[in-house]
């Protein structure tokens, strides 16, 4: 799998995997997805199961798509695993096609959740270039966010729409800081009007600004804020791709 990301969540195991299966919960928490829905299937029980899925890029723009996904609900060590694979034939989507699989991974202190997944961009070379200098870096950290907001949600009590909304505030907050500042760099030719104040002045306010700037870029998150920073982003060992994704993607291949 190309892209790995991981989290440590303090709840219930049968907790996670509601909030993580069911498509009303998953959309809440979840950036990359819009909608998710399964389809009639003559043995609803059983996997795989077909679902189309239909993601927003941009305020006018929404493309769709389908796959199938399965889970391993009950294994010998205690672990979950599920797994998808899916297409799109939307022509402006960027994805043409990936899998995946997420991981459940019990501990005395709650819920290892990890995942690793890849995709093939469309358009070529220029998709190609365009993946790996954008499309992928934005998955990757929209991936991390959206773990880290749903942990909140499990552990805090958060709800999604909470988190969303104290990470816009808080961006915010950290925008207005730095247009002050900026502007203030530009109260500079004014130092010589404070008189003899001005070469101390002059001296502690660049500091100042200094410190002021990189608090408002590098200050870690409000605790109640999501942030992909909490994620792991490579696994401590090579992870193994699981049985039911291999079965998934030879019965696309």
């Amino acid at each position: 799998m190309g892209l790995y990301i991981e989290t440590h969540i303090r709840t219930d195991l049968d907790d996670l995997w509601t909030r993580t299966q069911d498509p009303a919960h998953r959309r809440r928490w979840d950036l990359r997805i819009g909608e998710i829905e399964y389809l009639p299937h003559p043995a609803p029980e059983t996997s795989p199961r077909p679902f189309r899925y239909r993601a927003r890029l941009l305020p006018f723009l929404t493309v769709h798509g389908t796959g199938l996904a399965a889970d391993e609900r009950e294994r010998p060590d205690g672990t979950r695993t599920s797994a998808l694979r899916f297409a799109s034939p939307h022509p402006l989507s960027p994805l043409a096609e990936g899998s995946g699989y997420w991981r459940y991974v019990p501990d005395a202190h709650g819920v290892r959740f990890l995942t690793g997944y890849d995709y093939r961009p469309r358009w070529g070379r220029p998709g190609a270039l365009a993946d790996r200098l954008l499309l992928r870096p934005l998955t990757v950290w929209a991936t991390a966010w959206s773990f880290d907001r749903l942990r909140l949600w499990l552990e805090r009590g958060i709800t999604p729409e909470r988190a969303l909304a104290n990470w816009l505030a808080e961006l915010a907050v950290r925008a207005l800081v730095l247009t002050v500042c900026a502007a203030g760099l530009g109260l500079e030719p004014m130092l010589p009007l404070l008189g003899p104040l001005a070469p101390v002045l002059a001296f502690l306010c660049p500091l100042l600004l200094v410190l002021v700037i990189s608090a408002a870029l590098f200050t870690s998150p409000l605790p109640g804020t999501p942030a992909a920073r909490r994620c792991l982003r490579s696994p401590v060992t090579q992870p193994r791709t699981p049985g039911v994704l291999r079965t998934l993607e030879e019965q696309g291949s």
